[in-house]
């Protein structure tokens, strides 16, 4: 993305902080960062903090090792070091003494480690603290199109994966879920993406009743039941898609069934989603659905969650959410039931919100087969 993208969210964020009446944000290594400046990096012992201000321009404090990289990759104009030898909460005090934010009220990093936002108490012991979140949520929650077109391609990776795995047929039999989740992961790979998105999750037979398993050595058996959850990145921004298939073989009529409910939870979830109606409701459609069927103990999870940055984001598809939905919006619709000791069944895709109505990211078939 262009400096121009960072410099207006930069701007963004701060017209936020006054809007919340906050004077600053703080962050450290995370999404939030990647947002504002485009730089990403592991959080690490050393202070790298980055302060937003509400009135004034931005200032990075920096590992001095660190300085070449963050100027090569950001448009942050201030940026100033300290070296191992230094006290960085000195170096901290002067960052936001200079931003004129060594009081009033801040907002940090909702991922900053404790280690910094302890250093930060130190630095200004007179301000009040709450989360950056607080400002950044509303923005990040709207995608503008830069955003989009990442978002489709990595679905589009995804999907074409998916497409892939159905041919495997029964090729798949015998090879267990780790050995499957590594061949999703090079596929993904050869495909563009830059790294997966989270742990690809394969869960073969009862396996599947544990909505986040971690794929093991459990080997798969002609026609049971498989959910494959997977996604990547592209530009920083993931796909998160899920299909339960059956390889070589038929599944029982008592997992056809339930699938066939999955399936028709997930349309009426999508159906329902339009601008300005609360994401509880689309949470709604797709629970009658199940419960009418007589699964709602097995669905056990909410219905979605927004999908940026961060893979989980706001919105929440989730009974008692109030928050209405608005075009640029992109969440997962993903009902699932689980039945403990014999299968689960999940089907998940990428939605956005459109200015009438809604855009599937993700178009491969949601069947079994």
């Amino acid at each position: 993305m262009s400096d121009d993208v960072y410099v207006r969210r930069r701007k963004r964020a701060a017209r936020r902080c006054r809007e919340t009446e906050a004077d600053a944000i703080v962050c450290f290594p995370s999404r939030n960062l990647q947002y504002l400046t485009g730089y990403t990096e592991e959080p690490g012992e050393r202070h790298l903090l980055l302060v937003v201000p509400a009135g004034g321009d931005p200032g990075f404090l920096v590992p001095k090792l660190s300085a070449a990289r963050i100027r090569d990759a950001t448009s942050v104009d201030d940026i100033r070091t300290w070296s191992d030898g230094d006290d960085p909460v000195v170096a901290v005090r002067e960052l936001l003494a200079d931003r004129g934010v060594r009081a009033g009220h801040l907002l940090v990093d909702d991922t900053m480690w404790a280690r910094f936002t302890q250093d930060l108490r130190t630095a200004a012991p007179d301000a009040t603290w709450g989360l950056a979140s607080e400002a950044l949520a509303d923005l990040r929650i709207r995608k503008d199109e830069t955003e989009l077109a990442a978002l489709r391609e990595a679905a589009g990776i995804a999907d074409t994966v998916v497409e892939e795995l159905r041919e495997l047929g029964a090729d798949v039999v015998g090879r267990t879920e780790a050995e499957l989740a590594d061949w999703i992961d090079d596929r993904l790979t050869a495909h563009g993406g830059t790294e997966p998105a989270f742990e690809t999750i394969v869960a073969a037979g009862e396996n599947g009743a544990k909505p986040h398993h971690h794929p093991g050595d459990t080997a798969i058996r002609t026609g049971e039941p498989v959910v494959v959850d997977f996604g990547t990145r592209v530009d920083g921004y993931p796909s998160d898609q899920t299909r339960t298939l059956a390889f070589g073989g038929t599944p029982p009529e008592t997992y056809r069934r339930a699938h066939e409910v999955v399936r028709e939870a997930q349309a009426a979830a999508v159906d329902a989603v339009d601008p300005g109606v609360p994401a509880a409701t689309v949470d709604r459609a797709a629970r009658d659905v199940i419960a009418e069927a007589g699964y709602g103990d097995a669905f056990i999870h909410r219905t979605g969650h927004g999908v940026g940055l961060d893979v989980h984001e706001e919105p929440y598809l989730v009974a008692g959410n109030d928050r209405e939905l608005e075009p640029g919006m992109v969440f997962s619709v993903e009902p699932g039931v689980y039945l403990d000791g014999e299968f689960g069944c999940r089907i998940e895709d990428l939605v956005v919100v459109t200015a009438d109505g809604v855009e599937r990211l993700n178009t491969t078939d949601r069947g079994w087969r």
